[in-house]
């Protein structure tokens, strides 16, 4: 039987193909252009995330201590699957499909393999997790470093934090009117998110 974590993750995986089955070369392109700054946010903290590739390879990856690639640990959004979908080949999708409807399950989160994750783009709240020992051993011992981490942090805000109009509402918003629902809509299911969406309405 497979478990809620995997077939919420599925069905969203499904509802987001279909819809963007549906589109046109045009409407396709349009709908990937929306995503062209966060993806330039994201390339920034790709290359910064690099001085931790020992520390994390170490501690996580090879020795099977951290929880931040733990099963079902990680929290998806919505427009995680529409960003990544678009950036993805019909194989590359076709493999998180059976992934999820095979998983054999253990300790691990469902999407990492012996080569890494299974995303061309992986979740934002895994991009943006360092644990304290990565903090403590790399921005620790360098202000500037811990001073850019920051900066990129609050960047996060300006696509993630519903204060104001940002991309993954906005991309919830759209499948909505389209019909498609789903538990991974935070920005519209979440009571945290709702919140901070109405106080900054008034």
């Amino acid at each position: 039987m497979m478990r809620e974590y995997n077939r919420d993750q599925l069905e969203a995986l499904l509802m987001v193909r279909d819809y963007l089955g549906g589109l046109s070369r045009s409407q396709k392109n349009k709908l990937s252009k929306k995503t062209e700054p966060y993806l330039q946010f994201r390339a920034e903290v790709d290359q910064f995330q690099r001085v931790f590739s020992g520390v994390c390879t170490k501690k996580c990856f090879t020795s099977r201590t951290s929880a931040c690639c733990g099963r079902e640990g990680i929290a998806t959004f919505f427009a995680d699957v529409v960003i990544n979908a678009l950036l993805s080949t019909g194989e590359q999708l076709d493999l998180l499909d059976r992934t999820l409807r095979q998983d054999p399950g253990g300790f691990k989160c469902v999407y990492l393999t012996e080569t890494g994750c299974l995303w061309r783009l992986k979740p934002i709240v895994c991009e943006m997790f360092l644990c304290d020992e990565a903090k403590d051993t790399v921005l620790g011992r360098d202000p500037a470093l811990l001073k850019q981490w920051e900066e990129l942090r609050c960047r996060e805000k300006h696509y993630t934090w519903p204060e104001k109009p940002v991309l993954f509402d906005e991309l919830e918003a759209l499948f909505i009117r389209a019909g498609y629902d789903s538990p991974l809509m935070y920005f519209h299911r979440s009571p945290g998110l709702l919140r901070v969406k109405a106080k900054a309405s008034h």
